[in-house]
């Protein structure tokens, strides 16, 4: 990689000795192995073509569409790896994990097929539909606190106490293995590809795939993939962490993609990330708000905030990537009401969607005429609140509050100067 494109994605690991935690604990045997043991319980899911983001980096960009898996993520994978390599004895104990939502699915389904019982620990305002998936799995849910790792800790002490095992969302050997079986999958479904970008919060996923596809080309012979893994700005843990040398607790911010908010990596999977992954880039809430809108609108997937980072990444940097191109979708569990959300923040992103504030003479007419001249403009009037009395506002003065829907950037800022020039004043929202 050059010195270019370094400074473009972020934080390169540095690449750790061949003494470390890596190929040698997650070989392309073991991913062999649990993908027999996963014959008839995850699903080979789909690599589909992206026009659009092929156009944008000038090249072919495919899309793994682990959104179709099983539990609505890739999370099935790791989660029934780890359990059924579990003693009976281990099985009879019961099993408990931590989750914003898709390994909490995960654990649940695989526990109720292989017959033990699970506790899932959940972030206070995880998304309704994955609690209720979860639930309906068969788990016992309990809310110990607002973020993954206040979960990830309670999960931990309920272990302790109770005797069940505990089920880590990405850091233990046999869920990176799990997870590592769909690098198997891209390489026999696109073996040119180039680079592989995936979201990234523990890093089992990542860790997991780019053990794959690097075992895979040293066994082979075959050509160097990039791993690149995208990470939400607001719940980045590992640039600090590898500039830092080690895994380090950072505090995250609210984000959308809730299913890759962790605060600090693990201690397997930033190693394997040292020897494995190439780069780490953050990505935006915007840039994830988009991304969102572009799976559902263009790739007709219906994709989470956190499954659709690695499409956020190549929107913020198309130019730093090797084509061909495979981006992991790795989950499409969301509600909704975030849906709704989410999108109209795309919309707005992309310059779509319009919120204004326009004031206007108090007068008969005056609502119709202006109405009248955004439909001369080809604006589509979502909403219109429309207020009279204000301190803020002079007697003659009335105020509409109105969402619009436009064609695109260039439509919005054509609008905004005729009604300007028509001498409404606006103010944007």
């Amino acid at each position: 990689m050059s010195e270019a494109t370094r400074g473009v994605w972020g934080v390169v690991p540095p690449r750790a000795s061949e003494s470390d935690v890596g190929l040698a604990s997650v070989g392309v045997d073991d991913v062999r192995a649990a993908r027999e043991l996963l014959g008839g319980v995850a699903v080979p899911t789909p690599l589909i073509p992206s026009r659009v983001l092929s156009e944008q980096i000038g090249g072919p960009v495919l899309l793994k569409c682990e959104n179709l898996q099983r539990t609505g993520s890739f999370k099935i994978r790791g989660a029934y790896v780890r359990i059924a390599r579990l003693s009976e004895r281990e099985r009879a104990g019961g099993v408990v994990a931590a989750s914003a939502g898709n390994h909490a699915q995960g654990v649940a389904l695989a526990a109720s097929m292989l017959g033990c019982k699970a506790t899932v620990f959940m972030p206070v305002g995880a998304p309704l539909p994955k609690i209720a998936a979860t639930r309906g799995y068969g788990a016992e849910v309990v809310f110990p606190g607002p973020t993954v790792d206040d979960c990830l800790i309670a999960a931990q002490e309920y272990a302790d106490e109770c005797g069940a095992v505990f089920i880590h969302p990405f850091d233990h050997p046999d869920v990176v293995t799990g997870q590592a079986t769909i690098g198997l999958e891209v390489m026999e479904q696109y073996p040119q590809v180039r680079t592989l970008v995936s979201p990234v919060g523990g890093g089992g996923l990542l860790a997991g795939v780019a053990a794959a596809v690097k075992g895979l080309a040293k066994e082979t012979g075959g050509g160097d993939v990039k791993l690149v893994g995208a990470q939400a700005k607001r719940a980045a843990a590992f640039p600090p962490s590898l500039a830092a040398g080690k895994p380090t607790q950072i505090g995250i911010e609210r984000t959308m993609a809730d299913g890759i908010a962790v605060g600090r990596p693990g201690e397997l999977t930033y190693a394997m990330f040292t020897e494995l992954v190439d780069a780490v880039v953050t990505v935006t809430e915007e840039s994830i708000s988009q991304a969102l809108l572009l799976c559902l609108e263009r790739a007709k997937q219906v994709v989470e905030p956190a499954g659709a980072a690695g499409v956020a990444a190549l929107l913020e940097h198309a130019y730093a990537v090797e084509p061909p191109v495979v981006v992991l979708l790795s989950g499409g569990n969301i509600d909704p009401l975030l849906l709704s959300k989410v999108l109209r923040h795309g919309l707005a992103g992309a310059g779509r969607y319009l919120v204004v504030r326009c004031r206007l003479k108090d007068r008969p007419g005056a609502l119709v005429t202006l109405l009248s001249e955004l439909a001369e403009m080809g604006v589509n009037v979502l909403d219109v609140m429309h207020e009279r009395m204000a301190a803020r506002l002079h007697v003659e003065e009335a105020e509409v509050l109105m969402h619009l829907e436009t064609r695109g950037a260039d439509h919005s800022e054509d609008v905004i100067g005729r009604l300007r020039e028509k001498g409404y004043t606006l103010t944007l929202s």
